[in-house]
């Protein structure tokens, strides 16, 4: 009876009474549960159990062209399924993550005659009609088959921009990076190529990074050859042996997994908001709290640093309830 009574408070009711009242059968797992109305009450909002709160995501989203470059080759998405509908997802907001899936990606294109707004622009376009309706049925973290999901996406967009650039002269060599974010409830999947960059920011520990530049300074960033300062000063920064479309004959993007808990915040971002900003300000800028959507902090401060290039910011955060009811972030 004591270990019906806890496993009942544990739902914000509270017995006064140790005779039992109710008895009700639970088909689902043959259980017996009680059920005491007469001397239930609800316990106060300050005592539920944090895990029974809706968690959501709040987002922040903008792309700026930069003060230089005539035009903005960088696009971004953001995006809500649910299995019968995709909804598209304002610059910034707030969602209940119990009920839908969501997708954030940011695509950076290459390519001269306003080719690199034309593949960034397909590539953002194509997602929504690749990603699946419905992920749920799948087994949550690493063994869910995401990878297969997201690598059959990345080479449909490849394909498609290889087989422009054949057919037409002025989409020649067009190309561009992609860096995507599937959400499940709890879990994070991603998948890239290029370099844009996907960070994560736990709820405890610094700023990590989650993918690889696809080029030799990349790489060498990664075996320890290069600093941060010494790759953003080196003049094959700029250079990438993996993209889609490009020419490239064959692609192998970088596909992870992770839990995705109340207080993780992820920052999809362009290499134009890396040029103006360190790590170490990214990770300020993120905790700070601020009345000012991220997205817009971020890009105003890459433009007052640097500039040169196309820049856009994506921040999205889990929350265990609504942002109006959660401290600013």
């Amino acid at each position: 009876m004591q270990q019906l009574f806890a496993e009942l408070a544990a739902f914000g009711v509270r017995h006064d009474d140790p005779e039992l009242r109710n008895i009700t059968y639970r088909r689902s797992d043959g259980r017996f549960c009680l059920i005491d109305f007469e001397f239930a009450t609800v316990l106060g909002e300050s005592t539920a159990d944090a895990s029974s709160q809706s968690p959501h995501l709040r987002w922040s989203g903008l792309t700026h062209r930069g003060h230089v470059r005539p035009i903005n080759e960088d696009r971004f998405l953001a995006l809500e399924f649910d299995g019968h509908e995709v909804r598209y997802l304002g610059k910034n907001g707030e969602a209940s993550w119990t009920k839908a899936d969501f997708v954030f990606a940011v695509s950076d294109g290459m390519g001269g005659a306003n080719s690199g707004e034309f593949a960034s622009r397909i590539t953002i376009d194509k997602i929504t009609s690749l990603m699946p309706k419905r992920f749920r049925g799948a087994a949550p973290g690493p063994n869910s088959g995401y990878a297969e999901i997201l690598l059959e996406a990345f080479r449909e967009i490849h394909q498609e921009l290889i087989k422009l650039g054949e057919s037409y002269e002025e989409c020649r060599g067009m190309g561009t990076t992609l860096s995507l974010c599937w959400l499940t409830p709890g879990w994070a999947y991603f998948g890239h190529i290029g370099d844009s960059r996907i960070y994560h920011l736990p709820a405890a520990g610094g700023l990590i990074q989650l993918t690889h530049d696809h080029g030799h300074v990349g790489w060498l960033r990664r075996q320890g050859k290069l600093t941060e300062r010494e790759a953003r000063a080196h003049p094959m920064r700029n250079a990438l042996h993996q993209s889609l479309g490009a020419e490239h004959q064959f692609i192998e993007p970088q596909f992870g997994a992770l839990p995705c808990t109340p207080g993780d915040r992820f920052l999809l971002c362009s290499d134009g908001l890396i040029e103006g900003l360190w790590d170490r300000q990214l990770e300020a800028m993120i905790r700070e709290s601020a009345t000012t959507p991220i997205a817009q902090r971020l890009i105003d401060a890459a433009l007052e640093r640097a500039g040169r290039d196309n820049i856009t910011a994506l921040v999205y955060a889990a929350l265990a309830v609504p942002a109006s009811e959660s401290p600013s972030s």
